[in-house]
């Protein structure tokens, strides 16, 4: 396949998941069949997403001219180890790798099984060619190069196998928000959206607030009622009735809207139905830090990710701050 016919699939494939065939409907039916998590208004979020920041044909074209992509790669193979953490979280990879010319074997983590391979079943069937450049294993072997995505504690095992070969392998991120107390009430509904969405599991939900001394967050619980249909659902429910459980039995002071607790902790990575808070006194040096902290995927606020935005990387938001696409050119 050129990198014509390359294009032409992800233009088929675009049409596609923005319609609503049967064969489609009932792909992210199963989905979520399979993992409670993946609600419906979630699945059809991150394809959303998808369609409108990855597949459009004048945001591709953009992005092979950057980086002057052409028909003169000579494959490789690049094993993936997906995460399931959203639905097709993995999606920018198995793109970024069509896209430039090497051949792929996805691992597709048990989270999220369906999806993505649906799709490329799809887009076999429009152009068979594909079979040859996507392939999804059990066990990644005989790979190239790897692009590994899990936990710390699963790095050190991606590091073992795949570090003597070229690869990017990613730990645990997560993103917070620097707020100043003079936010609109429309930008802290769209602060809920950052924070909620996908119930929070996402790297880049915001899972901790750095705010002023004198913050005042009522206006801000009033906003994450928005996601109060949450409770209906019974995963989320347990976590917040247990994280709530053992804040009352250790004594923490806590703020909730019956919906998701705040509680002060310095760390950036909160429990499902917790966020963290922390005061700063400089915004601009803590902003600062944040970015230099390996920990930390996205900063939402003023003069930085606009409220709203942390769930909508376009093609050049790499995942931990790693060009991709640069580094597979580069093999």
């Amino acid at each position: 396949m050129n990198l014509q016919q390359r294009q032409e699939i992800l233009e088929q494939l675009l049409e596609y998941i923005s319609g609503n065939s049967p064969e489609w409907e009932e792909a992210k039916a199963k989905a979520y069949r399979l993992n409670s998590w993946f609600v419906p208004e979630f699945i059809e979020l991150a394809v959303q997403s998808i369609a409108e920041q990855f597949l459009q044909k004048d945001k591709l074209q953009q992005w092979i001219e950057h980086y002057r992509i052409d028909d003169n790669i000579t494959p490789k193979t690049v094993g993936i180890v997906m995460a399931g953490n959203i639905p097709l979280v993995g999606f920018h990879d198995f793109l970024t790798v069509f896209i430039c010319g090497h051949k792929q074997v996805c691992k597709l983590s048990s989270k999220d099984e369906v999806l993505l391979k649906h799709l490329v079943e799809q887009m076999i069937s429009w152009n068979p060619a594909v079979a040859e450049r996507v392939k999804f294993a059990p066990m990644l072997k005989d790979c190239d190069a790897y692009i590994a995505t899990g936990s710390d504690n699963s790095a050190r095992y991606f590091e073992y196998y795949f570090g003597r070969y070229p690869s990017i392998i990613r730990k645990n991120r997560t993103s917070v928000a620097i707020l100043t107390g003079k936010e609109t009430k429309e930008e802290l509904d769209l602060l809920a959206d950052d924070v909620m969405l996908y119930f929070g599991l996402g790297c880049r939900n915001v899972t901790q607030l750095y705010v002023p001394a004198d913050y005042d967050f009522v206006p801000l619980l009033g906003a994450l009622k928005k996601y109060k249909w949450m409770f209906d659902h019974h995963k989320y429910r347990n976590n917040y009735d247990y994280q709530l459980a053992i804040y009352i039995m250790n004594g923490k002071f806590y703020m909730t809207n019956d919906c998701i607790v705040l509680i002060e902790n310095e760390t950036p990575f909160s429990p499902i139905g917790t966020i963290h808070y922390s005061y700063y006194n400089d915004a601009e040096q803590t902003v600062s830090k944040l970015k230099a902290n390996e920990d930390i995927q996205a900063v939402v606020g003023h003069n930085n990710i606009p409220f709203g935005q942390a769930q909508q990387p376009s093609l050049m938001d790499y995942a931990d701050g790693v060009d991709v696409m640069q580094f597979l050119l580069g093999l």
